[in-house]
């Protein structure tokens, strides 16, 4: 059997924390972690067209895998309370939101998902703190955000969620919960109080990125360990509204709106391995706020919006093959 030394040339080395620029086919042992890992590195991955989704919109939560999505909410016609879901063919409509509403947050799989904040119709209206849980059939009231908010990041579960930051009338708020099951708490806040940001993870383990309200907001990238949010690296192109998919070590980022700084922003993907942004394959069509789901190797893309201009109906399937992700091969 060959060896790593015989196929690399030096034995795997042993370090005290991870490389932050590992190579295509890097092992290592961390001796932090007593973990053996590795990165591994093919291609900048391809978005492709798919099933339209039944009503255009944009501003909507989402949860799921790429072939087993759902969408929720949003700013759709006639109303903002649909539910769709994907089985990686067609979308089917569902039963809908309680409470309809735009820019939710989303949590979960397309059987057991968390919808939660948004506002109401029309367009700047107050936050909302509702939130209400999905068993693949049903939606059902459960309890409230203690802050309402809009255009938070979501990532999580529909038992261990997380919501950060967003917009609470009048202003953008630094505001983090975490939802067990059954309530909210309100845990340590962002760094720096943001809306229209995205986010991908878990409820200990997440990231949030760009955001609306200018400079250094656009690019600015922050991770949570289940305690506190630090500052790590920034998004090489500032945008806000962007799709998100993944955890800590491997996600990627989509589309968002263009800033004046960076007026081409919107059909960007970027992908984070733990540690950088690096720009991949683009979106067919740019656009923000759209239904999202799925991994940094396998994402939807579902409606969305071009620069203030009308819903679009637009599905798009992310296959990475391998994006660089630095993985446990212990």
């Amino acid at each position: 059997m060959t060896t790593y030394k015989e196929i690399r040339g030096t034995n795997i080395e042993a370090v005290a924390s991870d490389p932050s620029n590992p190579v295509n086919g890097q092992v290592w042992y961390n001796t932090t972690t007593n973990v053996v890992k590795g990165n591994i590195s093919y291609g900048s991955g391809v978005w492709a067209t798919s099933t339209s989704i039944n009503t255009q919109g944009n501003g909507m939560g989402g949860a799921g895998t790429q072939k087993d999505a759902i969408i929720f909410g949003g700013n759709r016609s006639p109303g903002n309370n649909f539910t769709e879901k994907f089985n990686g063919t067609n979308w089917t409509e569902l039963n809908n939101l309680n409470l309809g509403r735009n820019q939710l947050g989303g949590a979960g799989t397309s059987t057991a998902a968390l919808g939660f904040g948004g506002y109401q119709s029309p367009p700047g209206a107050a936050a909302n703190n509702e939130t209400e849980l999905w068993n693949g059939t049903n939606w059902t009231e459960v309890n409230n955000l203690n802050t309402a908010r809009f255009a938070m990041a979501a990532a999580g579960t529909s038992t261990a969620a997380l919501s950060s930051g967003g917009k609470a009338a009048p202003a953008a708020v630094a505001d983090t919960e975490t939802w067990n099951g059954t309530n909210w708490t309100e845990v340590n806040n962002l760094n720096t109080a943001r809306f229209q940001l995205g986010g991908f993870g878990t409820n200990t383990a997440a990231l949030a990125f760009g955001a609306f309200g200018g400079p250094p907001n656009y690019v600015l990238t922050e991770l949570w360990n289940g305690t506190n949010w630090t500052e790590v690296n920034d998004l090489n192109v500032g945008r806000w509204g962007s799709g998100a998919a993944g955890v800590t070590t491997a996600g990627i980022a989509f589309g968002g709106n263009a800033t004046p700084q960076n007026p081409s922003t919107s059909n960007l993907t970027e992908s984070w391995n733990g540690t950088n942004w690096t720009a991949v394959g683009t979106l067919n069509t740019g656009r923000n706020g759209m239904g999202q789901a799925g991994t940094s190797t396998a994402a939807l893309a579902a409606g969305g919006e071009l620069d203030g201009g009308p819903p679009y109906i637009l599905t798009e399937e992310w296959n990475a093959g391998n994006l660089p992700v630095t993985f446990d091969v212990s």
